[in-house]
């Protein structure tokens, strides 16, 4: 870290840049160890710009030294986010003026903004997939328990889950948790997938299942849609910006597996509405969140920011 607060003085005192750009942890420790950088640049009179790609500062607003060091950070900032839904997390810190909107994109493949769903035929039974890391936030035991409620009530389906295991859930615990609930046929763990083993796994899916109760703007739920998966998950964070409820997926209650096995039954018994929502999230992502789309929001928004600052400065 020293090294690079050392770098970021050097360039800072032979170069006079118009803004300075920072991708900032906003809360915890990673806050502290970020702070500095934006301090420095402060110090040298540089236009601030911070790309807020995570959340929880609400829950550090009061406490020491976020209480003081907070403001002075983001005092006189810009600050971009990647949805309105998760200025609440900040209101307290950066007033609405200083907040930018510029929402993440995906790298497409065809050519046409999109990727192309290849299942030629509806599965059998329903394959439902879950695709993170093994973490409680992410939603793996709610998940379970949804699951469990479906299977008690006799509904046909298999749920794959793909992701790394983590400190929270390893293999071995999920495989006991899986147990516990009698899952064991028709729920199964494959471990981390990457690049065509991950697309190929998304192509069998049928059903897109992710209730996080912690995220900002899951990427996972945009690659999910130019597969032309319907999805289910929750209102958390910018989700309500990519997944509409009833229009490309179901948006359910946090941390409720009733609701959670609701919202996944919907789906697993009408092939029609998989089909509609699956084709309704391939169109919002074009229009919305492809990664050219992207670029060109977030050149627009530096380029609005150099240009209020030279404003400022002619004044």
């Amino acid at each position: 870290m020293a090294g690079a607060l050392l770098k970021t003085l050097w360039l800072l005192i032979t170069r006079r840049y118009c803004l300075c750009y920072l991708a900032i942890t906003c809360h915890g420790a990673g806050f502290l160890k970020d702070a500095p950088f934006v301090l420095l640049c402060k110090l040298f009179g540089r236009k601030i710009v911070i790309h807020q790609h995570n959340k929880g500062m609400a829950k550090d607003v009061n406490r020491w030294p976020y209480r003081w060091l907070l403001p002075m950070v983001y005092k006189n900032a810009k600050v971009i986010l990647l949805s309105w839904h998760l200025y609440p997390d900040i209101e307290k810190i950066v007033s609405k003026e200083n907040v930018l909107v510029c929402p993440n994109g995906i790298k497409v493949d065809d050519g046409t903004g999109l990727a192309i769903h290849g299942s030629q035929e509806e599965n059998k039974v329903p394959r439902l997939l879950f695709l993170s890391n093994l973490m409680e936030s992410k939603g793996v035991i709610v998940l379970l328990d949804a699951l469990k409620v479906l299977a008690d009530k006799g509904v046909s389906f298999r749920c794959d889950f793909v992701g790394g295991e983590t400190k929270e859930i390893n293999t071995k615990r999920f495989a006991e948790e899986v147990d516990k609930r009698g899952l064991n046929r028709i729920t199964f763990y494959h471990g981390r997938k990457y690049g065509e083993e991950k697309e190929t796994i998304l192509e069998q899916s049928d059903v897109f299942v992710f209730p996080t109760n912690e995220d900002c703007f899951p990427l996972v739920l945009l690659e999910a849609m130019s597969h032309g998966l319907p999805c289910v998950t929750t209102d958390e964070g910018g989700i309500p910006d990519i997944v509409v409820d009833g229009e490309n997926g179901v948006v359910v209650q946090r941390q409720d597996p009733k609701s959670l096995a609701v919202g996944i039954e919907k789906l697993i018994v009408d092939t029609d509405l998989r089909r509609i929502m699956g084709e309704a999230g391939r169109k919002r992502l074009k229009i919305r969140f492809t990664e050219e789309m992207f670029e060109d929001n977030m050149l627009s928004v530096l380029e609005r920011v150099v240009l209020e600052e030279s404003k400022t400065k002619r004044r």
